[in-house]
């Protein structure tokens, strides 16, 4: 089932969010300053890709080490991120999932933009885990 409900986020419109977060990783890259985010634009990017059987986890969990990630430079660079542009990331992802959550068939959609929600928040020092 997830692999269809998957398939059908993909045709809809999630290969272009996706893109678009994997171009904003590149571009993060290459302007230097941005390589701290990159990695967390980058999660979201295969979180647009693929959300249906996957989750978000703190990246100490998963590795079972801690990295500069998940420390205090980490929580600055969520800080950063959130004041910048978590907030209305987050609440683009409300709104869809306000929008989707209306009709019966869009619920299973509007669950994804609510994790996609909770991820733009503070990705730095996540991980997508694939079930």
């Amino acid at each position: 089932m997830n692999i269809l409900l998957n398939l059908l986020w993909l045709f809809f419109g999630g290969w272009t969010t996706a893109l678009s977060w994997f171009t904003t990783c590149i571009f993060m890259v290459i302007s230097i300053i941005g390589i701290p985010w990159a990695r967390a634009a980058f999660n979201i990017g295969l979180l647009n890709l693929w959300p249906f059987g996957s989750t978000v986890a703190d990246r100490a969990h998963v590795t079972k080490q801690p990295d500069i990630g998940t420390g205090a430079l980490g929580l600055i660079g969520n800080i950063l991120w959130f004041v910048f542009c978590g907030w209305w990331l987050a609440l683009i992802h409300l709104g869809w999932a306000v929008l989707l959550g209306i009709t019966i068939i869009g619920i299973p959609f509007a669950a994804q933009h609510l994790k996609l929600a909770g991820i733009s928040l503070a990705p730095i020092g996540k991980a997508i885990v694939f079930k």
